[in-house]
């Protein structure tokens, strides 16, 4: 049993269990009937996603690549995420991960510029079981 981090809109992997999007937004144009046929994401969960001036600093940073304004990101993204509701999340999907499959993920083309990178850090930082 474990979690994947992933992008979406991509195809799913065999086994891959419940999608969950830790976006700030639903895609756009897509028909809330159509996320979970088109492998966006089965159950949309906000809560992980980076608060919206995070989300246009880290857009920034991943337009330029621009590592200075990255790690400023990350620095901030792993703030938001000690909030007491934060932490509960990842220490719930950190214990899951040992008892089953699931994903959670980020359009974001690039996860070297996303925040799903820093959630699978979080997540292994709590024990749980993540495929790569």
């Amino acid at each position: 049993m474990a979690v994947r981090i992933v992008r979406l809109g991509t195809d799913r992997a065999p086994g891959e269990g419940l999608r969950i999007g830790t976006v700030r937004r639903p895609p756009r144009g897509v028909p809330k009937s159509d996320f979970a046929r088109r492998n966006f994401y089965d159950v949309w969960l906000p809560n992980l996603a980076p608060s919206e001036a995070l989300l246009k600093q880290a857009q920034v940073a991943a337009a330029d690549r621009d590592l200075r304004t990255w790690r400023q990101f990350v620095r901030r993204y792993r703030m938001e995420m000690k909030a007491p509701e934060h932490r509960a999340l990842i220490a719930t999907f950190a214990a899951l991960s040992r008892h089953a499959n699931f994903s959670v993920g980020c359009y974001c083309a690039d996860e070297a510029f996303c925040h799903r990178s820093i959630l699978r850090e979080l997540l292994r930082e709590q024990g749980a079981e993540v495929l790569d």
